[in-house]
């Protein structure tokens, strides 16, 4: 029987030590909108959040700001893929973004559709084809070699800008935690045997 608990343990700490090991490749990122995020920082008082899930092909933008001063929306985008604090060209436009100077936006990007990215970012970043587009946006939010603004006629550069950061999703975080009560646990049991 202490056979079989030695193992167990011993198995106990082979998935702790994994499951705090392995990267896991970002499937969301998000971040905090404002006016000191944009290049150059302007004194906005608006203020919004971003949310960007990729489930398969598929990219689900969730957005919600309010305040802006600048005025009413004339565009807003992920643009990539470069280091924080810079300025780089759109990857991807938000199709049908209200003019609202406080709203929500939810849509849903098909990825593996070269329409979804601009001509530029297409050819510049994905060699022409959406697999290459698409594989450079994800790996430049990755990075966190993107951001998302939102321009109108005030602040056409951006009124206001979330550098778009990688989260862990709460299954990873749990199959985290999981891991490192584990090895807690192991350590505590190693310490009372001595």
């Amino acid at each position: 029987m202490n056979a079989v608990i030695r193992r167990l343990r011993g198995f106990t700490l082979a998935a702790a030590l994994i499951a705090v090991a392995t990267p896991v490749q970002a499937q969301h990122w998000a971040g905090a909108m404002s006016g000191a995020n944009e290049n150059p920082a302007n004194p906005s008082t608006a203020t919004g959040y971003i949310d960007v899930l990729l489930s398969g092909n598929f990219l689900t933008v969730d957005m919600f700001w309010q305040g802006l001063v600048g005025g009413a929306p004339a565009a807003a985008h992920i643009h990539c893929c470069i280091a924080p604090g810079n300025n780089v060209g759109v990857a991807v436009g938000f199709t049908g973004f209200p003019t609202t100077t406080s709203g929500t936006y939810n849509h849903i990007f098909d990825l593996t559709d070269p329409t979804v990215y601009t001509a530029s970012f297409l050819n510049t970043f994905g060699g022409g084809t959406a697999a290459g587009a698409q594989a450079a946006l994800i790996n430049g939010m990755n990075a966190g070699n993107a951001y998302s603004n939102i321009h109108n006629a005030t602040y056409p550069g951006g009124e206001i800008r979330a550098n778009l950061v990688a989260t862990p999703e709460p299954a990873s975080l749990g199959l985290m935690a999981t891991g490192l009560l584990a090895l807690a646990g192991f350590g505590l049991k190693r310490r009372r045997q001595e």
